[in-house]
């Protein structure tokens, strides 16, 4: 992967191409961006540009040479990105390079492993190839985690220290990608020393989402590389070029996707599984058919496994965030035609059933379901306790029960 196959993103790649130029590059560099702005790929990009021999002023067989034999000097410009076509590149592209290793959250194959990222390597490769904006719920759902949770183990650590701790292959680096370190507990304590006292020529790369869930001792070990969300426009161009939307229909999904293109992606392809159906079933059972109905909702929902859990609470919060935006924007706003037209429709009526406290309410109670979800919260009696939170706040329009 090259920089320019990731969308937009230009200061972050001209900040990396310059920390290598300017031999500024720290040992552990912190990849921070929010779902769908690009970090990882972004890390990807740079871990192969750091082993590109075209960037590292190596001989490239085929380089076109000078009259007598003399290789031609590289422009400059070509070492804002990495060649491609050198023999460090292929390798990297497939991401099978000796020396760049990967560590993401991994789930066990069989009861009492200890499961550890080379075991699904190859899973790895075809899931970068495919979806590199996806979230740790389309990886999860990829390696058929069902309702397991992702972790990076204990067992991870140890096999990073032992790889780490070798020398290099063929680069002047050993690397290490590690994605989403939030799902590190305390185990990552193993990596602090090797974080901060690492092997000569050894580079981490971290790649999170959310600063606030990652140890704080590792953070303090690494530089900071802010990677911001991406723009409509980059959004726009991206669906247009590489997903072959229509222009048209890229434009109202980069508006509504909030510089997030994994989401544009999800909504391009209705790729939801029919949570909105299943919210509207729930909302109908909390508020009309009754108790009955409401058993039958929650057994069902309840079979879907956590991370689908977890995502059919954050599409909920996603439709309630619609109905705060169009309330104050109106049902006629330019916002408005962007959206898809179910969703638009479930978002203006539910602005008639509710105000903006009870949304309000509703938003911070879907937020600590799905947090007490990450801690393995027993799925049906958390979808029971909140049913009847949702009740109260809508139907008897009390919002005590958010205290």
């Amino acid at each position: 992967m090259q920089f320019k196959d990731i969308i937009d993103q230009a200061a972050a790649k001209q900040q990396l191409a310059d920390l290598v130029a300017n031999n500024r590059l720290s040992h552990a560099l912190l990849f921070l961006g929010r779902e769908g702005a690009g970090a990882l790929p972004m890390a990807i990009a740079f871990a192969q540009y750091v082993v590109c021999d075209r960037v590292n002023g190596k001989k490239i067989a085929g380089a076109s040479a000078g009259l007598f034999g003399e290789e031609t000097p590289v422009a400059n410009e070509t070492t804002l990105d990495a060649c491609g076509v050198c023999p460090s590149c292929q390798k990297a592209a497939k991401l099978a390079h000796p020396d760049i290793h990967f560590s993401y959250p991994v789930v066990p194959k069989k009861s009492g492993d200890k499961p550890v990222s080379t075991d699904y390597i190859s899973e790895w490769r075809e899931f970068v190839a495919q979806y590199p904006y996806g979230n740790v719920f389309d990886w999860l759902q990829f390696i058929g985690a069902e309702n397991k949770q992702g972790n990076i183990t204990a067992a991870e650590c140890a096999d990073i220290l032992h790889k780490l701790n070798l020398k290099s292959f063929e680069s002047g680096y050993k690397i290490l990608v590690m994605w989403m370190p939030e799902y590190l507990g305390k185990e990552g304590n193993k990596l602090l020393k090797l974080i901060e006292e690492p092997p000569a020529d050894t580079l981490f790369l971290l790649v999170a989402e959310s600063e606030a869930q990652i140890l704080p001792t590792i953070i303090s070990r690494c530089q900071l590389v802010k990677i911001p969300k991406l723009s409509v426009e980059a959004i726009e161009t991206a669906l247009i070029e590489r997903a072959h939307t229509s222009p048209a229909q890229a434009r109202q999904l980069a508006s509504i996707s909030e510089g997030n293109y994994r989401e544009a992606m999800q909504i391009s392809q209705n790729a939801s599984e029919d949570w909105l159906d299943l919210l509207r079933e729930w909302l109908n059972a909390t508020l009309k058919t009754g108790p009955a109905a409401q058993l039958k909702w929650i057994e069902e929902v309840g079979k879907l496994g956590r991370e689908k859990q977890k995502q059919l609470l954050r599409y909920f919060n996603h439709l309630l965030e619609q109905s705060i935006r169009l309330r104050g924007l109106g049902a006629d706003s330019e916002y408005a035609g962007y959206l898809p037209e179910k969703e638009r429709d479930f978002s203006l009526r539910f602005n008639k059933l509710t105000d903006i406290n009870q949304q309000q309410a509703i938003i911070n109670e879907i937020d600590k379901a799905a947090y007490f979800i990450e801690r393995n919260a027993h799925g049906k009696m958390l979808f029971h306790a909140l049913s009847i939170k949702l009740y109260h706040i809508i139907a008897d329009k009390s919002l005590l029960l958010v205290n």
